[in-house]
């Protein structure tokens, strides 16, 4: 990607568009300033938006990390406590790759060469995902139409869950601020094993048709999913049983679908983002940056190391109005961020911690589980 590139424009989009009725309000000034802004904050500063240093030494650690984590209880690990505990520790740093390496890569925020985003963007098949079906349901559809019921497959997780208030209440979403913390970890699964063959084999992710990869992309695909089951499955059978094996990959797989939900949860389900519905002509009553702003939330922005693990990502609100910037600079963008926002009007939300988030998240839970009684005639 050129360095030209519009740096708070909605992501590259993939080849072939997404035919969808919704459109966004023309910006009133609010998205000009704040761009304008930002990139002086670059120029007096001389930070660079892509190609930080800091970004490919995290990037090192983290993969290593990683490997180590699958060495030691591949090869290592001789007690039940030795292989649950690198389990959990692969699980994480697994999720610490897609935060910052694969998410920064997928956005084309990682550099300004492209081959460096897509070998970035592939470290998704370490964690048994695709870049290419990633790129269609979080750079393009999420990005787009973020918490819009309908539009934004990412608000599906699950149909055991009512996430938004548009959606359909059924009887036992009354106990789901309960039981859905057990089923975010089950998410890494549905990613692994079911969620790329499906939306390839029918060519569609929710309404959004996609188009199927062809040539060295159907090549990238089967040679990623390919690679995780190598090292997920095939290297740990040659010298476990399998059922040790797949214990473990369960443990693993488990951590990591629950710190990858809550962590994209906690930005855009909880009472303070906003869930607007298109008119009846699908056009939006606001511009894209300020949808952008209005349905995501901060969290945790003065705690330094929980951002160096995330990614930035909770730095939600920046990373949504500038996705094509390397995430190290969030926090560096964020008093620029909120103070253009509280002068145009433009809703800045934030929690405090991460455990505050995580309890915004229960309570919408909650509050989208009880029964709405009618209004007495």
């Amino acid at each position: 990607m050129s360095s030209g590139q519009a740096d708070g424009d909605a992501s590259s989009r993939p080849a072939g568009s997404v035919a969808v009725r919704v459109e966004y309000a023309k910006d009133q000034g609010f998205h000009a300033e704040l761009r304008r802004r930002v990139n002086e904050l670059f120029l007096t500063t001389r930070m660079r938006k892509r190609d930080c240093w800091q970004m490919y030494l995290k990037s090192i650690l983290i993969l290593a990390t990683a490997g180590v984590a699958w060495w030691l209880l591949v090869f290592k690990a001789d007690t039940l406590a030795e292989g649950l505990a690198l389990a959990a520790l692969l699980g994480v740093s697994v999720a610490l790759i897609g935060f910052n390496i694969q998410h920064d890569g997928g956005h084309n925020a990682y550099s300004d060469h492209a081959w460096i985003n897509r070998i970035a963007a592939g470290t998704l098949g370490l964690i048994g995902g695709s870049s290419y079906t990633w790129r269609w349901k979080h750079t393009l559809i999420h990005h787009m139409y973020v918490n819009i019921t309908g539009q934004d497959n990412d608000i599906n997780i699950s149909p055991l869950g009512r996430f938004s208030p548009h959606q359909k209440r059924l009887w036992f979403h009354r106990w789901q601020h309960y039981y859905m913390w057990v089923f975010y970890g089950l998410e890494a699964f549905k990613l692994q094993l079911f969620d790329d063959f499906r939306f390839i084999t029918m060519g569609r992710i929710g309404r959004h048709p996609i188009d199927r990869p062809m040539r060295w992309e159907l090549v990238n695909f089967v040679v990623g999913k390919t690679a995780f089951a190598c090292i997920a499955f095939v290297v740990p059978m040659l010298f476990h049983p399998v059922l040790v094996v797949l214990f473990y990959y369960v443990v693993a797989g488990w951590v990591l679908g629950l710190t990858m939900v809550l962590v994209f949860v906690t930005p855009h389900l909880v009472d303070k983002a906003e869930f607007p519905l298109p008119g009846p002509t699908g056009r939006m009553d606001r511009s894209w940056a300020v949808h952008q702003a209005s349905v995501t939330v901060d969290f945790a922005r003065r705690k330094g190391v929980l951002t160096w693990l995330l990614g930035g990502l909770n730095y939600h609100k920046e990373h949504h109005l500038f996705p094509v910037i390397c995430h190290v600079n969030y926090p560096a963008m964020a008093a620029t961020v909120e103070q253009t926002c509280r002068e145009f009007g433009v809703p800045y939300h934030e929690h405090r911690s991460f455990a505050a988030g995580i309890a915004a998240h229960y309570r919408w839970l909650r509050t989208m589980g009880k029964r709405v009684r009618s209004p007495a005639t």
